[in-house]
């Protein structure tokens, strides 16, 4: 949960940048100030992959 929508918009393109696909959720999807990002976790995904992208999440909300 990020809240705001451009924040929410900017951290998943930062990401994106990190080779992490990750979009964002907003209005009208869910209610407005409640912008998300939608992680979607598959069998194929490894520990590593999971480590990855918490740290770019990290560094990304290090630098919003």
């Amino acid at each position: 949960m990020i809240g705001d929508e451009a924040q929410a918009v900017e951290t998943a393109a930062a990401l994106r940048a990190q080779g992490i696909f990750i979009p964002a959720i907003r209005y009208p999807t869910v209610a407005r100030g409640q912008a998300r990002l939608r992680l979607t976790l598959t069998a194929a995904h490894t520990s590593e992959d999971i480590a990855t992208f918490l740290t770019a999440l990290r560094i990304t909300q290090a630098h919003a």
